[in-house]
């Protein structure tokens, strides 16, 4: 569109050159092998985005560790025989023009697996994690480490920590979560602890000209969770830290299906404000927004007013990979909206299966569903529920 200029000019990014500022925020498709490994779908999943425009394509929810598995079906880099297949995934995304970022996490509470660690034993439903030890923390820190060795040798441009969601790193921070009484709990300065000690063990591990982004968590929107008040603080110590960015996010597994949270997110822009806020607190560290940033004239508004730097589209490049150059008017098609009072994509990954979009093109969802092995009525129980 000719009225909409921020939004494709170029950005500097800790040395890298994005010659826009349109991100592909992190989006768990459930697209990977059962063993971790990077699939043909996945590929292709990705070969789409990296061809959609967007500067940077961030990789999601890659496991650092065993015990931090969130899903059957989530990409691991904590050994090296995963290497093959991310090196072929860092090339795709590379190959199209766009910035390959590979996001590492470990789900804490949220585990898919037997015996989950966390801070504290808080419980998830009828589940109650084991409480961290010395060992465990210990681990588990160097697992963070050696995951992001492991991607930036696949030739990933960055690497993102994720610290949203209300995963591990979050659950260290969450006076909700962690009861701890030694140094990792109690005061914010305590629990801010092992989420920086993490930070630091991953830049020592990558060096210090590696780009090391943060998805950043603002708020968990719960009476008793953790809010602006303090992350605002633990956002400065990542300034500290050099961290290349702050992709902002609000909500967690445990607000996510609130009455309050559900009506708040069906809202165009809904986590920009959290961005906001984040910004004026590291005015020097780059943030970027994200929150069903529909139509390019918000994007534009949020990035001319100063609220972020970038602009990160989940869900609305997934069911448009054409939003950046219909925006651009490369395309000139109707831009293809996500719909509101949908959530198909994460009904499916819920139930591990693999996320398809009931506003794509009939052909489309025909062909998805059976290169998955999977019939039009099975998926048709998904779209009526």
């Amino acid at each position: 569109m000719s009225n909409v200029s921020t939004l494709f000019s170029p950005f500097r990014l800790d040395g890298l050159h994005l010659p826009n500022r349109i991100t592909m925020a992190p989006f768990f498709a459930g697209y990977a092998h059962g063993d971790g490994t990077v699939s043909p779908l996945l590929l292709d999943h990705y070969r789409e985005m990296a061809r959609s425009g967007a500067a940077m394509i961030v990789v999601e929810n890659i496991g650092v560790h065993e015990t931090g598995l969130g899903s059957p079906f989530m990409l691991r880099a904590d050994d090296d025989r995963y290497l093959p297949g991310l090196e072929r995934l860092a090339g795709i995304i590379k190959e199209e023009g766009a910035v390959a970022a590979a996001q590492i996490n470990h789900a804490g509470r949220y585990a898919h697996t037997p015996q989950r660690l966390a801070p504290s034993p808080f419980p998830t439903g009828e589940v109650v994690p084991q409480e961290m030890d010395g060992k465990d923390l210990d681990t588990v820190r160097q697992a963070y480490a050696d995951a992001a060795r492991r991607l930036r040798n696949a030739g990933f441009d960055l690497v993102e920590i994720h610290g949203g969601t209300g995963y591990l790193l979050v659950q260290f921070l969450s006076q909700r979560t962690n009861r701890r009484r030694d140094a990792y709990g109690g005061s914010l300065e305590n629990r801010m602890r092992y989420p920086l000690e993490v930070v630091e063990a991953v830049r020592d591990a990558v060096g210090p000209s590696y780009p090391l982004g943060y998805r950043f968590l603002a708020d968990e929107c719960l009476p008793d969770g953790i809010g602006l008040h303090e992350t605002s603080i633990y956002a400065a110590e990542l300034q500290k830290r050099r961290v290349a960015y702050l992709s902002v996010m609000a909500g967690t597994y445990d607000s996510f299906f609130l009455p309050d949270y559900l009506a708040k997110e069906k809202e165009q822009a809904y986590m920009v404000d959290f961005a906001a806020r984040i910004k004026s607190a590291v005015p020097t560290t780059p943030v970027i927004a994200a929150g069903r940033i529909q139509d390019p004239e918000t994007a534009e508004t949020v990035l001319s007013e100063g609220k972020a730097d970038l602009i990160g589209l989940a869900r609305v490049l997934f069911v448009d990979p054409l939003w950046p150059k219909k925006a651009k008017g490369e395309v000139t098609e109707p831009m293809v909206r996500c719909e509101p009072t949908c959530s198909l994509c994460m009904k499916r990954v819920m139930k591990g299966k693999p996320a398809f979009c009931s506003q794509w093109p009939r052909e489309k969802r025909e062909a998805f569903l059976a290169r998955c092995g999977e019939s039009a009525a099975e998926a048709q129980q998904d779209l009526d529920g």
